[in-house]
């Protein structure tokens, strides 16, 4: 798998920021890489497939998936942060596509995995939002800005424009603030190299089992019983 740096400047150079709905045209760009995939990156569908096929069940190869990015997510952290202070600034804009990218994936297989159509927009929504979090989806819904958590988007009638850039926006300043608060607890820890590195392993990974307990959580089977 190549690194986040490599992926995240491919993300960030098919949706430039200076488009004016540059924030969901990101979110659909990075999207499409998580679940179509491409050469040199396998999409959630195949990712999904080939552990189902290892595993022979659907949730030992949701198990599986979950815990191949999480250790890819910890590594990445680790290697994106092993400069130290002097390469924070340089790593954090590619690394935060790229951790996006794979937690993304991450999601979009165990919803195709547990039977959900990831051509369907709605569902493409949902896995997105899901990267928000329970907490913060929570509080959304409770104010009335999401109409429900991520179950209620796969399945709801219909999702607007105004919707998606309602996600869009709350994904992307999520994911921006996730990142500053790794950089603030870490930052003098950063300054010695491994230290630093061994900070953002940790945050990147426990990030990650955040999401797929949540994931897991809300994308309940859809596929037939036997």
């Amino acid at each position: 798998m190549p690194d986040s740096n490599g992926i995240g400047k491919s993300i960030i150079s098919a949706a430039p920021v200076d488009a004016p709905d540059s924030t969901a045209r990101l979110l659909r760009v990075l999207v499409g890489f998580a679940i179509d995939g491409t050469d040199w990156f396998p999409g959630a569908r195949s990712t999904a497939a080939k552990q189902l096929q290892i595993q022979g069940s659907v949730e030992d190869a949701i198990s599986s998936v979950v815990k191949s990015h999480i250790a890819f997510l910890g590594a990445q952290g680790f290697i994106t942060n092993i400069g130290g202070f002097a390469t924070l600034i340089v790593g954090a804009p590619a690394n935060l596509a790229g951790v996006a990218l794979v937690q993304t994936r991450m999601v979009a297989a165990i919803a195709h995995l547990r039977g959900y159509d990831l051509d369907d927009s709605r569902v493409r929504h949902a896995v997105v939002t899901t990267l928000l979090g329970k907490r913060i989806v929570d509080d959304l819904v409770a104010s009335g800005e999401l109409p429900g958590a991520p179950l209620v988007l796969a399945t709801a009638p219909g999702l607007d424009r105004q919707l998606e850039q309602l996600i869009s926006q709350r994904v992307m300043t999520a994911l921006l603030t996730t990142t500053g608060g790794k950089q603030a607890v870490g930052l003098i820890a950063k300054r010695i190299p491994v230290i630093g590195g061994g900070v953002g392993a940790a945050t990147d990974s426990w990030n990650a089992m955040a999401i797929a307990r949540y994931a897991r959580d809300q994308f309940a089977s859809r596929r037939p019983r036997r």
